[in-house]
């Protein structure tokens, strides 16, 4: 697991969170493109090489609440707020025993920040392309209870995602414009602690042609109540989401001189969820057991312009019995867990873990083992879709994917050093990928259970402090390839992160760089995105008690590269500069 610290999140440039993450070893979202101006069914994250389709195959959970979309199973990351965050936890490696399907390839856990005094904040920053983002927020903490609330407003024009030499009439500029809020009232007794939450989010974006557009409204009421002891717990959790999702398509022209539009869709979709566990621990054993539950449901509707309607949804009901137990003995920790699951549609599916820990001093071995799935989402199951000229349809029949892997590393923790790295190897079958049907003036593709495939490598990470400076540093490498041998789409096989920090009462500073290798578009290995690498920095500098300034800029250097080829190709983004104020 890694740990970003809210102090980590500061010193990392980036609106929203997904690209302050891109400095963790093995993160980054289906395709290259920052959440920023992608569309946000681009937006599933991948890990440790395993790539995704438009849905993740890891879970995202805020406050241990799941913000996966219903539907399509990628994450609206413009509903963080990384200022208000207390720290978020990537896991990778297959979390299934405990998470469910979703977590595949890993769970990243995103946390709140507690509430510990009254506090008030609020920040401007504006920037380059027209760029401005506005927030506030206010916490309050009395004797037994507790009330927050934070909303942010982001705008921007956006940048060009063809390049100017194939740009034609009906290329615009691709920009984002939301507004996320959330609000929480907690209470705090000595044993029982409850807390009910309301987030949502309102964003419209353009897509980067005259006729192509998407927006989306959302929002999840969730609440936990929790129960502790000095050996025992009990936490029990509900929630339950509604999104309404809109997009437009079109086909393009010669020399992208035409845009026709094809369809414009609407997809109404909802979830509900609840869990519940128990756990114990001793000053040798713990355990927990528990169960959850989860129904989506969704609809996606197409209004062509050729036939009149085309209707696919449907919903799926998820539920689940877990245990997980941990053992100390000396300088060894043993944990076993397993998850048995039924995940609609008459499959049932049974995930075990296992593995150990040993540990003397400042060094530590570990290694497990692991069995995990993943249930086709609605989206696969249901909805087409269109990028450019290429179109992708969707699969009734899909089955679920399936994971067998394993992994083993070593950590040494000094005083000012820390290293680590695993060698991890995983084995996937019923791989649920765009398979090419036929190509032409327009692709066509299709959502299938391709094959199998395996995905092995390393991963590595440094840290080292020098009193006020810090140099971090990851690697991964990933070979990723279906069973054919030809490589899975959008998986680098190297990709790695840089950054010195230099931290002094009020002064921060910080410049990092990430590299990434050559990776392909599709399952033929015929589109090639060239690897590249960028670099970035942040300025923030304490001027008052309460008054702090700031500066950042992405792609430091201005260099272009491609996120997509299908087979035209786009880019990602350009030199992006911010300023700001904050009052805290």
């Amino acid at each position: 697991m890694t740990v970003v610290g809210a102090e980590q999140l500061e010193e990392t440039a980036g609106v929203n969170i997904d690209d302050r993450l891109r400095q963790v070893p093995g993160f980054s979202l289906f395709r290259r493109s920052s959440s920023l101006v992608a569309n946000p069914t681009t937006q599933g994250i991948s890990l440790r090489g395993l790539g995704s389709t438009g849905a993740s195959r890891s879970l995202v959970l805020w406050d241990g609440v799941p913000m996966n979309d219903p539907f399509g199973g990628w994450v609206y990351w413009t509903r963080f707020a990384p200022e208000q965050l207390d720290r978020i936890e990537v896991e990778r490696g297959a979390s299934t025993s405990v998470f469910g399907d979703r977590a595949m390839a890993g769970a990243i856990s995103v946390m709140t920040r507690e509430v510990d005094r009254f506090r008030w904040d609020a920040f401007y920053e504006g920037g380059n392309h027209n760029t401005h983002e506005v927030g506030a927020g206010i916490a309050g903490l009395w004797r037994r209870a507790a009330a927050s609330a934070h909303v942010r407003t982001f705008s921007t024009d956006g940048y060009f995602i063809v390049p100017a030499t194939i740009r034609g009439p009906i290329d615009t500029l691709a920009g984002v414009q939301f507004v996320a809020g959330n609000a929480r009232l907690d209470w705090l007794g000595t044993e029982h602690r409850f807390f009910v939450k309301l987030d949502i989010l309102a964003e419209d974006r353009a897509n980067g042609t005259t006729l192509t557009r998407n927006s989306t409204s959302l929002g999840t009421l969730s609440a936990t109540w929790s129960w502790e002891r000095a050996r025992d717990g009990i936490s029990v959790m509900g929630f339950h989401t509604r999104e309404e999702f809109h997009a437009s398509f079109s086909s393009i022209g010669a020399g992208r001189k035409t845009e026709t539009l094809s369809y414009n869709q609407q997809v109404p979709s909802q979830a509900s969820g609840a869990s519940a566990l128990w756990s114990h621990r001793d000053s040798s054993f713990s355990t927990i057991v528990g169960a959850d539950i989860e129904r989506d449901q969704g609809t996606s509707t197409d209004r062509l312009t050729a036939i009149p309607l085309r209707i696919g949804g449907g919903n799926r009901l998820e539920h689940g019995i877990f245990g997980q137990a941990t053992y100390k003995a000396g300088p060894a920790q043993f944990f076993v867990g397993g998850r048995h699951t039924f995940t609609g549609g008459g499959d049932t599916f049974f995930s075990p873990s296992g593995g150990v820990v040993v540990g003397r001093g400042r060094w530590r071995a570990r290694g497990s083992a692991y069995r995990s799935f993943r249930a086709p989402t609605l989206n696969e199951l249901f909805r087409d879709f269109r990028v450019g000229n290429t179109i992708t349809q969707a699969n009734g029949a899909l089955r679920p994917e399936t994971l067998t892997g394993g992994e083993a590393g070593g950590d040494f923790s000094g005083e000012n050093t820390r290293i680590g790295f695993t060698a991890f190897y995983s084995s996937l079958d019923n791989l649920i990928t765009n398979v090419t049907l036929s190509t032409g003036s327009t692709i066509v593709r299709q959502r299938q259970n391709a094959a199998s495939a395996t995905s092995k490598g390393v991963e590595a990470d440094f840290r080292q402090r020098w009193h006020d400076f810090r140099l971090e540093a990851s690697y991964l490498f990933a070979d990723s390839r279906y069973i054919t041998l030809l490589r899975i789409p959008q998986v680098p096989k190297n990709q790695g992160s840089a950054m010195l920090i230099y931290s002094k009462r009020g002064t921060l500073l910080s410049a990092g760089v990430r590299a990434y290798s050559l990776q392909f578009d599709d399952d033929l290995n015929q589109f090639i995105l060239p690897g590249f690498a960028t670099a970035q920095a942040t300025v923030r500098q304490r001027v008052t008690k309460h008054l702090s300034g700031s500066f950042a800029v992405e792609n430091m250097l201005g260099r272009q590269f491609l996120t997509v080829f299908s087979p035209t190709p786009g880019i990602g983004a350009p030199r992006l500069v911010r300023v700001g104020l904050r009052w805290n």
